[in-house]
């Protein structure tokens, strides 16, 4: 590893913030599962108690790092649909933060940016022009059914490409992935899907959500997916977006979601589903230039309030 990918380390270590009283955590589950199943206003704001549903897991990201506990974070081993990043365990690519930082987040947030850093060099020997964060809770926290979601704020720039979604244990796509978020770029949409044998890559199950005159992806939502033996109803702030049953899955393949998943966020840059949207090819493969610029001013963050599995 280059000189570089120290300095990035030393740099954003400042970032950590000094311990602040919290709210005692039940409180907080309290709140947002109530959240999930009550109205737009209330899923895009905080919510009231219930106790409808049961809490797998939570995360307010109100620590002063990533809880390991929790989380994996992936490592420059990894490359995958031509992004241009390489994935960097790094308090510069993954952190915490609080009050003014964390934009409205009340407890806190994750923070996943992007950073332009040339000629950085992987564990494989590859070299990108960018680093960038992605976490899973694979073997760490896993679910078969139930209710995923996690209320998030993203960057305006076209060819970012952040999402949260869940993928089988085994091999894709033969164990399944749901996809509760993608995002290329385009700040009036996002992107929902379902991946499996017989349904992969350009998947028929798949749809657009256009926000409202006035909201768009740079805002906080909420994006959820409720999962049952029988389907999937996916949702942006309680909005239902997309309706797809198991019927309609076996239409094209072997139903894959009777299986434990784990959730995902990342952020990557470019790439296969940015370049279909957009048809950059300059100066990078679904990344333009406007963009870049972006990533060096330091906009290219996806910030996450919270986290949460019920069931």
């Amino acid at each position: 590893m280059d000189v570089t990918n120290v300095i990035f380390d030393i740099q954003f270590a400042i970032k950590e913030r000094k311990n602040m009283k919290r709210m005692k955590k039940y409180f907080q589950v309290a709140l947002l599962v109530l959240g999930i199943c009550s109205s737009a206003n209330l899923l895009a704001q905080h919510a009231d108690q219930t106790t409808k549903n049961d809490t797998l897991f939570f995360e307010d990201f109100s620590q002063n790092s990533l809880d390991r506990t929790k989380w994996n974070v992936i490592g420059t081993d990894f490359h995958v649909n031509n992004e241009q990043q390489a994935y960097y365990d790094s308090t510069a690519t993954i952190y915490t933060v609080k009050g003014e930082e964390a934009q409205g987040a009340k407890s806190g947030a994750l923070v996943l940016q992007a950073h332009y850093s040339p000629n950085f060099t992987t564990i494989n020997g590859k070299n990108f022009d960018f680093i960038s964060g992605r976490i899973n809770t694979r073997d760490k926290v896993m679910f078969t059914y139930g209710t995923a979601a996690a209320r998030m704020k993203l960057p305006e720039g076209a060819g970012f490409w952040p999402a949260f979604w869940a993928l089988g244990g085994g091999d894709w796509p033969a164990t399944g992935e749901i996809d509760i978020m993608e995002y290329v770029g385009e700040t009036d949409w996002i992107g929902v899907a379902l991946h499996g044998p017989g349904y992969s890559g350009e998947t028929p199950l798949v749809n657009k959500y256009f926000f409202p005159e006035g909201e768009s992806v740079t805002d906080w939502h909420v994006y959820s997916v409720d999962w049952t033996p029988e389907g999937f109803e996916f949702k942006v702030d309680g909005r239902l977006i997309y309706r797809v049953t198991k019927p309609m899955v076996e239409n094209y393949g072997k139903w894959a979601f009777d299986n434990p998943k784990f959730l995902i966020v990342n952020l990557a840059l470019g790439g296969a589903y940015p370049y279909k949207t957009n048809l950059v090819e300059e100066p990078y493969n679904g990344l333009p230039q406007s963009t870049v610029d972006l990533i060096k001013a330091g906009k290219a963050k996806v910030l996450v309030d919270w986290v949460l599995i019920t069931q």
